[in-house]
């Protein structure tokens, strides 16, 4: 069986970023929230909302291309999240 693998960036309540991987978004968006199953750095920094989603074919290119995102500035995060947006509609 195959899963579909998703990397995320969440705008936390301070404004900083945070980029992971799941393959259940909406499963852990709700553990960044609300439980203590959330990464250490959002935990204190709720609530934290879904900023940007990309799929990949495997663990693997999600983990990659979840480390090239998080070797990103702020800045070139910010417009990755603008210009999907921009795409989406």
């Amino acid at each position: 069986m195959t899963q579909n693998w998703t990397i995320y960036i969440l705008r936390c309540s301070d404004g900083s970023l945070y980029t992971g991987v799941t393959t259940d978004m909406e499963r852990r968006l709700h553990e960044h929230n609300h439980s203590n199953r959330a990464a250490k750095y959002t935990r204190v920094r709720r609530p934290l909302t879904l900023a940007y989603q990309e799929s990949a074919s495997s663990r693997a290119a999600a983990c990659r291309r979840e480390w090239e995102i998080k070797q990103l500035s702020a800045t070139q995060k910010r417009r990755l999240i603008s210009a999907q947006r921009h795409d989406s509609r």
